[in-house]
């Protein structure tokens, strides 16, 4: 038994994304020479602006707690305790928006996002709080039973002040991103180091040169011999260098003369390597170009559908995984059968107000909506049932498709024909007048 634990847990034995292994920064070095970590990362616009957006997408999206009742729809189960705590303040410390942005945060950086659950002496979950991912270490027992060792420091200059605590999956919500095992996932910043460590290199670039006055780096000639070069470097970088020195006229004695050696930014291709790095990190999160300020491929009549790819191929992933997390974590095995954590995404797919209408109008015209379900929809007070807001209505010209044109039944019509042959012939009073008078008629049938 203890061999076939041991394998176990050689096999299947999760490694956190920075926690030593093989994918880690090691000490955040790039090939381009820049430390890249999550937090430098963030200087980045680039890394920053598409971690906000992804993060408070997420924290904005509607999150409501269903249950399934009886006549086999679904409604929100208000009542529960969960539900204010998934909607409204998971913790006494934080709302429900700063919380999921906050978990969503860890999610992109670090591509695992953990939070403690509370639970009371009954079970029931009382309160959620985020933990840092960089603290946390995920592994398996001798017997194969995940578990999760959280490392709390109370001062943060003195590790020997470090304190771990076991914490069981019972009692962690744990979201994780792409990664090889299931369990942990990859930190896309340390997997894409080499690529935002060069748009650091160029933006570093391009602040030392406007720091230099816009000016080249050059060699200062002598015709003789100088005995303290540092001297004579340090008093032309005082005088020339730097932007408020900028545009100065500079005075050479003893024969000196200065020679630029660095080529132009313009050469150096600078602004178009900016640029290609912005929409490499766009690329590494999925964010559309025009979302991160690149507008030069967006136009008005694709910006829409940029959009609502966006929705469609960038967030309808990430919500996925929470709901799914969220369910595994929060609800009991009872509960997962007959409730569901849901984002509501219909907000971000509706479109323009025309599209809307349009297709409002069809949906009513057909009978699939009635006016309180396209009301709830426009946020709109709902009508009351006695007046027909929960009514279904369908277009009164549709005919089943048996009596329609040439698909009509034929046995109908011949039915519906032979009722018309049958009618009597009106019989018309006598006259006093037998001239040109008709001959009275009897009731006759056929034709």
């Amino acid at each position: 038994m203890g061999l076939f634990s041991g394998l176990f847990r050689s096999r299947d034995k999760p490694k956190n994304s920075t926690a030593g292994s093989t994918y880690t920064f090691y000490m955040g070095g790039s090939t381009s020479g820049k430390r890249v970590t999550e937090q430098s990362a963030m200087q980045m616009t680039a890394v920053y602006s598409c971690v906000r957006i992804l993060s408070e997408a997420v924290a904005g999206l509607p999150l409501h707690l269903y249950k399934y009742n009886d006549k086999g729809g679904k409604e929100k189960a208000i009542e529960h305790p969960l539900y204010r705590i998934l909607h409204d303040e998971p913790n006494p410390e934080m709302t429900s928006f700063i919380f999921r942005e906050t978990l969503m945060t860890h999610l992109l950086l670090w591509g695992n996002a953990y939070s403690q659950i509370i639970r009371n002496g009954k079970g029931e979950i009382v309160a959620l709080y985020p933990l840092m991912p960089n603290k946390m270490k995920v592994d398996r027992d001798e017997n194969g039973v995940l578990y999760y060792e959280y490392t709390h420091s109370s001062d943060e200059a003195d590790t020997m002040k470090n304190t771990t605590v076991r914490l069981s999956s019972y009692d962690v919500l744990h979201i994780p991103g792409l990664g090889f095992d299931g369990l942990v996932g990859y930190s896309p910043i340390a997997m894409a180091k080499n690529a935002i460590g060069m748009a650091i290199a160029c933006e570093e670039y391009g602040a030392k040169f406007f720091a230099n006055g816009a000016a080249p780096s050059g060699v200062l000639e002598h015709p003789g011999v100088i005995k303290d070069p540092q001297r004579v470097r340090d008093s032309w970088q005082s005088t020339y260098g730097g932007t408020a020195n900028s545009h100065r006229v500079a005075v050479l004695e003893e024969g000196m003369k200065y020679t630029p050696i660095s080529i132009s930014p313009e050469q150096a291709q600078f602004l178009e390597t900016r640029k290609f790095q912005i929409n490499e990190i766009a690329r590494i999160f999925r964010v559309p170009p025009h979302m991160v300020g690149d507008l030069e491929k967006s136009s008005f009549s694709n910006i829409e559908q940029q959009s609502l790819e966006f929705v469609k191929y960038t967030l309808d992933p990430w919500v996925i995984r929470w709901e799914q997390a969220l369910s595994r974590a929060l609800f009991t095995e009872e509960e997962k059968t007959s409730m569901f954590i849901k984002f509501n995404l219909e907000g971000l797919l509706r479109g323009d107000y025309v599209s809307r209408m349009n297709g409002y109008a069809t949906a009513r015209q057909n009978g699939w909506m009635s006016a309180n379900d396209i009301r709830e929809l426009e946020n709109l007070d709902l009508i009351p049932d006695e007046q027909g807001g929960n009514l279904y209505l369908i277009n009164g010209s549709m005919l089943p498709l048996k009596n329609a044109g040439a698909f009509a039944n034929k046995d109908t019509n011949k039915e519906e024909d032979t009722d018309k042959n049958e009618e009597v012939l009106e019989v018309e009073e006598p006259s006093t007048d037998n001239r040109d008078r008709p001959s009275k008629r009897t009731p006759r049938t056929g034709t």
